[in-house]
């Protein structure tokens, strides 16, 4: 299978993020809002993948850090924006929260104008991103959440 085939048949409209300089796509059928940077609350012992609580709107939910995931540098500071996703996980779904360093924009992404990542030599883990789309000069990848955000056996602290 292609990182292209599970894309839906038509175009999908995506939250444009920013994580360290990149410009991310998510579908927006798992984003649930967006909000300002709030306080979080370091879990100890939790999953490297996710190391935070946040409270959103009296719900407690875990807060990713997707850089790990995505073989980028930590983030540095607490402005930016958080993404609030609803994700399938079994009878109900599961909320999270992203850190990203910004939003940009929600835009129209057509599977004919992905293109798939290099087979070998691209820094982003294959099983996390689904291809890319030019914009604007430079690359939008587009994010798999349902492979994302899955937790990884490897990464529980010792």
């Amino acid at each position: 299978m292609t990182q292209t085939a599970d894309l839906q048949d038509g175009p999908e409209m995506s939250l444009i993020i920013r994580l360290n300089g990149e410009q991310l796509a998510i579908p927006v059928r798992y984003v649930h809002e967006v909000i300002h940077t709030i306080p979080r609350t370091r879990v100890p012992k939790a999953a490297a993948m996710a190391p935070w609580l946040v409270n959103v709107r009296g719900a407690v939910v875990p807060m990713i850090d997707v850089r790990r995931r995505l073989c980028m540098p930590p983030r540095d500071g607490d402005d930016g924006r958080i993404v609030v996703l609803n994700l399938d996980h079994g009878a109900e779904p599961l909320r999270l929260a992203l850190l990203t360093d910004g939003v940009d924009e929600v835009m129209e992404i057509d599977p004919v104008e992905v293109e798939p990542l290099p087979p070998k030599g691209a820094p982003w883990p294959p099983e996390f991103v689904r291809g890319s789309v030019r914009r604007n000069g430079g690359l939008v990848l587009i994010l798999n959440p349902d492979n994302l955000f899955e937790p990884d056996p490897g990464s529980f602290l010792q």
